[in-house]
């Protein structure tokens, strides 16, 4: 063998030879040598997301808009400008850290302003001010040395010197060629006026010797003008020559100092959208999924995005009829950039990619550094979910940065998931076209940034025809991977894997209001118990005569005890003991309330006596003889027991009031139809020029002394939160509108098959499917006439049922 090498042998054997934990390590290493400009954007991003200032800002700014633009790589000046200013922005902090500075002797009041002037630049005193910085330059070193044993370090030099002698040689020639911006700086006279700077463009030639010759001619003439003036002894006109010259000299030198800035800047960009060479590439679809977490991020996290909406949920708020607003504008920039960014792609144009990416750029930094910090009223860094959304945006500026680096395709074919037949590509293609609205969003852009001579709906059938066909291509590449031979039945894998996964839907979908209703308050529901029970009587249409109300330590529940004998005493009544399954101990709460009215009975005297009149006479409603002295007795009208559901309307429980002896404790019951309730005594007591109502309940079942009301509330459960806009529709909404809807979906699967035999029975579609490419390929090169004549014949193809049926059959 000839390069044959016994060391390189053995080393490549001791190499294989050792442990996969350490050929693992070796793996990670070389994985991150070879990346290791990625691994120093991704500290100094990780950097400013922490550090959050204007510091920090720079770099970032930097990398979108020059080393990720930069072909092929960055270079020797930005990675000498980032490792240079790493170590200016430690020193910096450094400084800023002393004590005797006055911001730093209110740390712990001003360590969460956002818009405190040492957070905003980022020389505020704080533990660990330069651990990430010190990582940050740690990576640069790294790359840096990198790059040196690849011998990469000083390529651009090199490139520079042999591009200067160039310029040189061309310029003693005094013909035009390519010179870069630093050489064609070289041709400005500072000497000269204003009129006399000639800059010289990389796309230009001109002959820059001649120019200079007679600029220098010019300068010697006035030169020698203005000594002579001044040799004659003119002092006013010598002061103003030598103010003229100043100044002449201070305009030329700012000038020259703009276009050192200024030319590079420009000649970058415009080698950026006029490259000599193109590497074609097409990354719009990890853009597009880029965008769309970030969509996502501000969907489930927008209240990171507002005011004093840490603790909502978007689900609250839109059942409330209430947009955030935060919420809208966030979603409104983020729906916006993705279809700007849709219809650069389609008109692939480069320039305006870089003035989007520029203005993006400076835009997503200044809104989520300087503006978002003082919606939230908190720091950047104290916000969790904007710095994942801003690290995803980073994503998709490292990806629209590669776009732009290596061109958009020349010819753009069908949806990115169409591009091969498998389950896969089938199931995501069918789930793209169920959302709402994106269908058809798509195809409407599509059809207004494309150059087309077709009309808007005939652009939408196109669609339309292609999906079905490869809908259909995908079946029919399923059927040829896994054929079904002719004569055999099917196998029970297949029978009961998803015929019984269809019968388990479909019962599921029935039974699910019931099932759902069941559950969320016997299995998932939350107690909800009473904080206020207020109780007020009134006879007849008069003020009332007795308000009370028991909360906190008047509400009680009842221990084991107590709930086991409330169950005993209810022991024969079928109704109530059903009635008593459907809730636990802490359902039940015991009120007790005072016997004294919580008010003065302030009645008016005419009411009064118009009162005493109707009590007094027995054919009225009232029951009873009373008078203001004595105590009287009203049978059977408090209610002891009170259902309390998850609405506000609370009810008597009429299955524990059915025949119920007063005395409990014997547990004697007799059953009635009618619902009999409480006995309570009423009695008026009155002091030398006030006077209220006294109320005392006599079966009560915790016997006191003092005059008292008890009361016994069931507390229905209520759904959590989380479900609540499901339970809120309650049995007849869920039917009404989960499976009626549901049902109309799938009655329209299994109906109406045989209206779309003639296009659904297609045994061979690649025909039809080649000729739908063929519309999108000559669209995509210009052929607008070809592209109305190939529409025009897969009309026809759908027309006619014979050619359709030749156009199919299986190939021999």
């Amino acid at each position: 063998r000839m390069f044959h090498d016994d060391e390189l042998e053995e080393s490549e054997k001791f190499y294989v030879g050792q442990p996969r934990v350490l050929l693992l390590i070796y793996a990670l290493y070389n994985t991150l040598v070879a990346r290791s400009e990625m691994v120093c954007y991704f500290v100094i991003i990780l950097n400013h997301m922490i550090s959050a200032s204007m510091i920090t800002l720079v770099l970032p700014i930097l990398i979108f808009l020059w080393a990720m633009l930069s072909v092929p790589r960055p270079s020797k000046r930005f990675w000498m400008t980032a490792i240079v200013y790493t170590e200016v922005a430690i020193v910096i902090k450094y400084f800023f850290q002393f004590g005797f500075f006055p911001w730093n002797k209110h740390v712990d009041y001003t360590k969460d302003k956002p818009y405190h002037p040492p957070n905003i630049i980022g020389i505020e005193k704080k533990e660990g001010y330069v651990h990430y910085d010190l990582v940050q330059l740690l990576a640069l070193f790294f790359h840096r040395s990198i790059l040196k044993c690849h011998g990469l370090w000083d390529e651009d030099e090199k490139g520079d010197s042999s591009s200067n002698k160039e310029d040189t040689d061309d310029e003693l020639s005094l013909t035009g060629g390519r010179r870069d911006s630093s050489a064609s700086l070289k041709s400005v006279n500072l000497a000269a006026s204003v009129e006399s700077i000639h800059v010289h463009f990389p796309e230009q030639q001109t002959a820059i010797r001649r120019k200079s010759s007679s600029s220098i001619s010019q300068l010697s003439h006035r030169s020698s003008f203005s000594s002579h003036r001044s040799k004659r002894g003119n002092c006013p006109l010598s002061f103003f020559s030598a103010s003229y010259v100043l100044l002449n000299h201070i305009v030329v030198y700012v000038v020259f100092r703009t276009l050192q800035v200024y030319v590079p800047i420009r000649q970058f960009f415009y080698n950026l959208i006029h490259p000599d060479y193109s590497a074609v590439t097409d990354v719009y679809v990890l853009m597009f999924l880029a965008d769309t977490v970030d969509f996502i991020i501000i969907v489930f996290g927008f209240w990171a995005f507002g005011k004093h909406s840490a603790a909502a949920d978007i689900t609250s708020s839109l059942s409330e009829d209430q947009v955030p607003e935060a919420f809208l504008v966030m979603v409104l920039i983020q729906f916006g950039t993705m279809v700007v960014d849709r219809a650069l792609y389609l008109k692939k144009t480069v320039m305006g990619k870089v003035i989007f990416q520029v203005i993006l750029v400076f835009g997503i930094h200044f809104w989520m550094f300087f503006i978002l910090p003082g919606v939230t009223e908190r720091k950047f860094s104290q916000n969790t979910v904007a710095q994942l959304w801003y690290f995803v945006k980073c994503v998709y500026f490292g990806l629209s940065a590669y776009q732009i680096r290596c061109g958009y395709p020349t010819r753009v074919l069908g949806n990115f998931l169409t591009k091969s037949y498998n389950y896969v590509n089938l199931f995501l293609f069918q789930g793209f076209r169920l959302v709402p609205f994106l269908t058809e969003l798509r195809a409407v852009m599509d059809w207004v940034w494309t150059d087309t001579t077709l009309s808007l709906s005939s652009w939408i059938c196109v669609e339309d025809i292609y999906a079905h066909i490869f809908i259909l291509k995908c079946w029919r590449e399923s059927e040829k991977r896994y054929p079904q031979p002719r004569g055999q039945k099917k196998k029970k894998v297949v029978k009961y894997g998803m015929g019984g996964m269809i019968i388990v839907l479909l019962i599921c979908i029935v039974w699910f209001p019931l099932l759902f209703m069941s559950l969320i308050k016997s299995v998932a529901g939350i107690t909800n118990k009473p904080l206020d029970v207020s109780i007020t009587i009134t006879l007849g249409g008069y003020q009332p005569i007795f308000t009370m109300s028991a909360q906190q330590n008047q509400l009680k529940s009842l221990d084991l005890k107590e709930f086991d004998e409330f169950r005993r005493s209810y022991r024969g009544n079928t109704a109530a003991l059903q009635f008593l399954e459907g809730y636990a101990r802490e359902d039940i709460t015991r009120a007790d309330l005072e016997g004294n009215s919580n008010s003065l009975w302030t009645i008016s005297p005419p009411s009064r006596e118009k009162m005493i009149q109707g009590l007094l006479d027995f054919e009225a409603d009232f029951t009873l003889v009373i008078s203001w002295t004595i105590q009287r007795i009203l049978e059977e009208v408090y209610p002891y027991y009170i259902k309390a559901p998850s609405d506000s309307l609370a009810k008597p429980i009429k299955q524990l009031l059915k025949g119920m002896s007063p005395d409990h404790g014997k547990q004697n019951f007799f059953f009635s139809i009618d619902c009999k309730w409480e006995n309570i005594t009423v009695s008026l007591v009155k002091n030398t020029s006030e006077e209220w109502w006294v109320l005392n309940q006599l079966g009560k079942r915790q016997k006191t002394s003092q005059d008292s009301l008890e009361l016994f509330i069931f507390s229905d459960k209520v759904s959590p939160p989380s479900l609540g806009f499901l339970a809120g529709y309650g049995i007849m909404g869920l039917y009404a509108s989960v499976v009626l809807v549901i049902g109309k979906f799938v009655r329209e699967f299994f109906s109406g098959i045989s209206h779309s035999i003639m296009f659904e029975e297609l045994p061979n579609v690649d025909r039809i499917l080649k000729l739908c490419t063929d519309i999108f390929l000559v669209r995509e090169t210009g052929e607008l006439e070809l592209e109305e004549d190939l529409y025009a014949k897969l009309i026809f193809l759908y027309r006619s049922p014979e050619t359709m049926i030749k156009w199919t059959r299986e190939k021999t």
